[in-house]
């Protein structure tokens, strides 16, 4: 069923519908992303999954009886409590929630966020499982339709005005959508470009959705739901920069932080649709539109390019090596220079068209 006015001719997809069946393949043999001749590293990387905890990992020792962790022992005990009482109750509480139950007591939200990670990953159990959830600050526009835990009915729109990502992903139901591909936009002010645009009307059927930078844990369980459910390509459009690289890698494969959990966030099949690198140069963007590397930059992207999972993205490597040679970043707007709206007429539709990704 389509929610949004006829798109492009079903010819435009053919790219699309050619990668998808390629995903859906992988699926059903179990492949991985492994280049040929690859040889699997041993680390907490999973290439079918993304950054994993290991047994040998270091650990987090908390003693009842010490000083110096007796504060930190009682917090735990406090939440463990409440915690108890909520899936007691079948009721849901967000972290902020239970730092304003005694503001006081623990002091800062850091506090109350790092001990509900730390009583998630001891007890092997996502969040969600402890009936905390997190406030969402994420977006989704485009072609999907689904229920709330409460039984409210939400529709998304092609339209400038674009849904909240739902507090509780575990608890909607009854997703319907016939988009032909997934776009994650990492920053809001390209989103919003995007929908006054009327891209995602244009490009009907599809889904939008950004993150507003780093994604919060919703976004990303968002993600990760409608790849399970529905197996639609899935881009991201990012700066071509390494903090952008950064959030997409974070999609993709996970951050150590939350890697007890990475089989539930992570979805592996992502692809790099822009800014590219070598799309810089492709475009003839002029140097006045770019940005010099920082100090801070060099040091991010040679993090990235030690990254176990870069061994099995060699394209990946390919750009990050050109940006770092070039000692120059680049943020989507620099595309401004062509045209005003050549993201959304031109780059974005023939990246799609024409299999443009990586």
């Amino acid at each position: 069923m389509a929610f949004a006015p006829p798109g492009p001719e079903a010819s435009f997809f053919d790219a699309l519908e050619r990668h998808r069946a390629s995903l859906l393949a992988a699926a059903k043999t179990g492949a991985g992303e492994s280049p040929a001749g690859a040889t699997r590293l041993a680390s907490s990387f999973d290439d079918s999954v993304g950054l994993q905890m290991i047994p040998q990992c270091t650990t987090k020792r908390i003693k009842s009886d010490s000083p110096k962790s007796v504060k930190k022992f009682a917090l735990i005990l406090k939440i463990l409590s409440m915690i108890y009482k909520l899936v007691q109750s079948n009721t849901y509480a967000t972290k902020r929630d239970i730092y304003y139950t005694d503001s006081q007591l623990f002091g800062n939200q850091a506090s109350v966020d790092n001990i509900i990670d730390d009583i998630s990953c001891m007890l092997k159990v996502p969040r969600r499982s402890l009936h905390v959830l997190s406030t969402s600050k994420g977006l989704i526009a485009g072609n999907l339709r689904y229920m709330e835990e409460d039984g409210t009915r939400v529709q998304c729109a092609c339209s400038a005005t674009a849904t909240a990502v739902p507090s509780n992903i575990q608890g909607i139901r009854n997703l319907i959508t016939d988009a032909k591909f997934l776009l994650i936009v990492e920053k809001d002010a390209t989103f919003q470009r995007l929908l006054d645009d009327n891209f995602c009307s244009r490009m009907s059927p599809c889904i939008m959705v950004t993150g507003k930078g780093i994604p919060d844990l919703n976004t990303r369980l968002l993600v990760k739901r409608l790849w399970d459910a529905f197996r639609l390509p899935v881009f991201t459009l990012v700066d071509a920069d390494p903090h952008g690289i950064e959030i997409m890698c974070i999609y993709k494969y996970g951050s150590m932080s939350m890697s007890f959990e990475a089989h539930s966030l992570t979805v592996p099949t992502i692809r790099w649709l822009g800014l590219l690198p070598s799309d810089i140069r492709r475009l003839n963007i002029p140097k006045e539109s770019l940005i010099p590397l920082t100090k801070c930059d060099h040091m991010k992207l040679d993090s990235i390019l030690k990254r176990p999972y870069i061994t099995y993205q060699p394209f990946w490597r390919k750009e990050l090596e050109m940006m770092a040679d070039s000692k120059m970043k680049a943020e989507i707007q620099a595309l401004t220079f062509l045209s005003a709206d050549y993201l959304s007429r031109v780059y974005l539709p023939n990246k799609l068209r024409f299999g443009g990704w990586i």
